[in-house]
Parts: structure tokens; sequence; C-alpha cells
């Protein structure tokens, strides 16, 4: 038996789609176009299961971007939001994404379990022309109930898979909350129901 986990993938700027392509591939390519969106599909085995990810990669044009991520917040099981550490408007626009999904849900996407979150600062290797402190990064997080990590997708191909491989572990963790959750509500209402039938059994 396979899971499908989808996996909702931010930039906040272009900053291109290499951690995507690090994890997929493990090569790493400097350029893409950043004006048109994409969904990758991979197949992995983790905690003795089979794992289907699809991971959607959208424009990551900041000026096409859109904040209502109503459908995201109803099919995405986590979220990866990344943004350049050597450009803090796009940190600014990363913690925009976090208040956003993270903002009281309304009735209409509402959830049982949180949605996996983890924010991510890229490019460490520019750390010479860094403009957001790894202390905001962390800050941002634990406001936020997100994981956090900072790395290099053009050098840290390792990092970077661990990275997804955590927030997976964490929409798995999120699937067996959603279970333990299911059966006591399934109980209550079979009670519900045996106390009802079985008084009107006895009042026939």
């Amino acid at each position: 038996m396979s899971n499908f986990l989808h996996l909702k993938y931010e930039k906040s700027v272009s900053v291109t789609k290499a951690l995507t392509v690090r994890f997929l591939t493990k090569r790493f390519i400097g350029e893409y176009a950043s004006n048109f969106e994409s969904i990758y599909n991979k197949h992995l085995c983790l905690e003795r299961k089979q794992l289907n990810l699809e991971i959607y990669d959208p424009c990551s044009q900041t000026q096409k971007a859109k904040f209502s991520l109503t459908s995201e917040l109803h099919w995405a099981d986590g979220f990866v939001i990344v943004y350049d550490i050597s450009d803090r408007s796009s940190f600014a626009f990363a913690k925009a994404l976090i208040y956003r999904i993270r903002e009281p849900q309304t009735s209409h996407c509402k959830r049982a379990v949180e949605s996996a979150m983890f924010l991510v600062g890229n490019k460490r290797d520019l750390c010479h022309v860094r403009e957001v402190g790894w202390e905001e990064g962390q800050k941002l997080a634990l406001d936020n109930r997100c994981q956090f990590c900072e790395l290099s997708a053009a050098e840290q191909s390792l990092e970077v898979e661990m990275m997804f491989i955590r927030i997976v572990k964490d929409i798995l963790m999120n699937f067996k909350l959603k279970e333990k959750r299911r059966p006591s509500g399934s109980k209550s209402m079979a009670k519900l129901i045996n106390n009802v039938f079985g008084k009107r059994r006895k009042s026939v």
C-alpha cells in the first residue's frame, strides 16, 4: 500500500527550482525559468512505507504570486517556504506566506491537524553578503510552528535531501494523528446510534 503525499513548494522570489531538482536528481542547476509552474513526482520508501510524493512548484516571481492559497490549503499536506538569505525582501515575502498559511482557518478549509511546514534559508554559501540573520529565520519558524534550516542548494546535496525527508516525516506524523482521532469519533457515533436504537427496541 502506498500513500500519496502532496507537498507545496513556495519560493519567495526567483530563488530558482534548485532545491527541488537537487532532491530529485542530486544535480545542481543554477538558473531556471521562473515564470511557469511545475509539478514533480517522486517515489520513495520511508519508514517501511511506499510513498508517492507530488511536489508543486509555483511560479516564483513575486509579482505573479497569489496570496489566496485556498485550493492549496485544501490539498497540500505540507509547505516548504524558501527565502534567499542574501535578499531581505525575499524574507519579508516568506513571512507573509507563512502568516497566510497559519492564519485562523476558515470553515471551508479547516483542517483536523495543522499542515507540516518547513522554512528554508537558501544560499548559505553567500554568507559574506547575508542580509537575513540565522536568528531571524529561527524566530520566525518557532513563532509559527515550522521547522527551520539554512542550507546551500549549490553545495549541500545531502542537507537538501534531509530537509525534504524531515518534512515528509512530519506529514506522516500528521497522518497518524488524524487516524488516531478518527476511531474515537467513530466509536462515539456508534455508541450514540446504539443508545438511540437500543432504547427504541426496549420500548417496543
